[in-house]
């Protein structure tokens, strides 16, 4: 889920990356009684076919452009998607009554009315993966799967157009512009900035493949040539900005965003910048991950079916080459770990998947870490994830959002909707779906297995067992494990979240704590904190400078005699 405060955090801050967009260059062809909309693009534009999927967006605003004012989950826009495949330069992509939308299901849908409308194209690449399948996604351009952004897509001239549901309409759209590319922030005295080609990656995918870290040195760095450094590794989305919110630039800040970081506990960019160049704060270098798939922004730091060895990779080369580049000390005990909502899951993920590797973990309101609490389903018993189990007369949905208050926001139904929209076959770059992709098995067509139907809900439980089995259940991986991962990850894990946190993520946690509590031999010896009351998704138990004091001082008590903390 979506880090921090980026709201709608998780799931829903990249939804505002995907509601893509196009161009209405040629008025309205004669009305017919369908709605329609005809996407095609110049070869001026693009000189070739094009695989990928079309979108149409349909506004009642004009300011930011459709492309760009989709965000969340809510009903600023109506969205729909179809496929496209060897589409060539003047032919045209159709999308009518027949095509699905969110949250509109149909352009019949859509009253009667004045529009701005749009359209964007997401451009595919073939992959020829080393598993032998083949398969179509979208290459990240470095800009984290945000498809309205993607350097090389293509989009429309937003144009204002009248829509008749009753009599219909043939509006026709050309893609004529060209997303540039992503400008990467120059390294400075603090923030360095590194970019590889991965391997063992590139292997799997048979298509180079890269991840990159952005490093944040410690005062005094380049004064004390020969000091070596513990780090903390944060994990969590794509991100082009530096580790742990450091910035020293001093914005301003509204109030009402003072009084939501303090309700969460966390503290401006700028007074963490003024923390981390005070002279008492810890010195240590924070690592932040740059890991997107074809599939997600981020890989969820681990090995997969589906993503590959994304756990490899940044284990057994971005590792070993940040510390060949930089002073850190290449020991487990002096590499910590830290990350929320996605990056909560993949920094407590990646401890238990590499328990010698790391020497703890500060896991903040993770993603599902027991899936008997998958937000509000039980995936090994409930047969269908779209509405409450037990009711014979009345179908009570379930949600996958609600607000601190109790609130309910999304269903995962509406949710489960949204994905098929923005991408068939696994490839929506949405949440329920990168899920499926990091923890699940590959279909036989080359794509990630669903775990359920995103039409009927029927949850298929031969994939809810295979990512319990592959040990993504976190919970089940500890409890059935603990004889060999106990004395490895003891007092390592420590676990925070809010009491309502937005998408139920606290009740994985509940039950985890109750887990780990009763194994033995040895004891787990965690930490679970929780935000009390009324406590939502982005609550920490302290600052960020607090949190780094923390890890410090875990570093300390825990580096072998004789051995440097920096």
């Amino acid at each position: 889920m979506k880090l921090r405060i980026r709201m709608a955090l998780g799931f829903f801050a990249s939804l505002a990356l995907f509601m893509l967009a196009a161009k209405v260059d040629a008025a309205r062809a004669p009305q017919s009684a369908v709605p329609k909309f005809e996407v095609s693009f110049p070869a001026a534009a693009h000189s070739g076919a094009i695989t990928g999927r079309a979108f149409v967006l349909v506004s009642q605003q004009d300011t930011p452009e459709p492309r760009i004012q989709v965000g969340g989950f809510g009903d600023s826009v109506a969205m729909f998607g179809a496929d496209v495949n060897v589409l060539a330069p003047g032919q045209a992509v159709v999308m009518d009554a027949g095509t699905l939308g969110y949250p509109t299901r149909s352009l019949r849908d859509i009253p009667t009315g004045e529009y701005y409308v749009q359209a964007l194209v997401n451009i595919y690449t073939q992959f020829h993966r080393s598993d032998g399948h083949t398969i179509w996604a979208h290459m990240d351009q470095w800009e984290g799967q945000q498809f309205n952004l993607s350097p090389g897509n293509l989009y429309s001239e937003v144009q204002r157009v009248h829509l008749d549901r009753s009599a219909g309409y043939d509006v026709r759209l050309s893609l004529t512009k060209v997303i540039p590319p992503v400008q990467v922030p120059a390294d400075t005295t603090w923030v360095k900035h590194v970019k590889i080609q991965s391997e063992v990656l590139t292997r799997f995918w048979g298509h180079p493949m890269y991840i990159g870290a952005i490093v944040l040195l410690p005062k005094g760095y380049d004064e004390h040539q020969n000091s070596a450094y513990p780090v903390v590794y944060e994990e969590g989305h794509f991100s082009l900005n530096a580790p742990l919110g450091f910035s020293t630039e001093n914005q301003p800040v509204s109030a009402e965003r003072r009084a939501m970081l303090a309700n969460l506990n966390h503290e401006t960019a700028y007074e963490f910048y003024q923390s981390w160049n005070s002279d008492k704060f810890p010195r240590m270098i924070a690592v932040t991950f740059q890991h997107p798939t074809p599939y997600f922004d981020d890989s969820y730091a681990v090995n997969s079916a589906n993503n590959g060895p994304y756990g490899d990779a940044l284990i057994e080369e971005m590792i070993p080459y940040l510390e060949a580049h930089f002073r850190m000390i290449p020991k487990p005990y002096a590499r910590v770990l830290i990350g929320g909502s996605t990056g909560g899951w993949e920094s407590m993920g990646v401890q238990v998947f590499y328990p010698d590797f790391f020497g703890g973990t500060w896991t903040l309101y993770p993603d599902p870490i027991d899936f008997r609490r998958y937000g509000l389903l039980n995936i090994y018993e409930d047969d269908n994830a779209f509405f409450e189990p037990g009711h014979t007369w009345v179908q009570t949905p379930r949600y996958l959002m609600r607000k601190p208050n109790g609130q309910p926001e999304i269903t995962v139904q509406a949710f489960s909707q949204l994905e098929d929209v923005l991408g068939s076959h696994g490839r929506s770059g949405q949440q329920l779906e990168i899920w499926e992709a990091t923890y699940g098995p590959v279909g036989e067509d080359g794509y990630p297995k669903p775990l359920w139907d995103k039409q009927t809900g029927k949850i298929d439980h031969s994939v809810a067992l295979y990512m319990r089995d592959h040990g993504y259940d976190l919970s089940y991986n500890l409890r059935t494990n603990w004889a060999t991962l106990g004395p490895k990850v003891r007092g390592k894990i420590h676990v925070y979240v809010g009491d309502m946190d937005h998408f139920y993520l606290n009740l994985a946690v509940y039950m985890v704590e109750d887990a780990l509590k009763s194994v033995q031999n040895p004891p787990c010896d965690c930490d679970f904190q929780y935000g009390r009351p009324m406590k939502g998704h982005g609550w920490q138990p302290t600052s960020s400078a607090n949190l780094v004091r923390w890890m410090a001082e875990h570093i300390e008590k825990n580096a072998p005699v004789g051995e440097s903390t920096a």
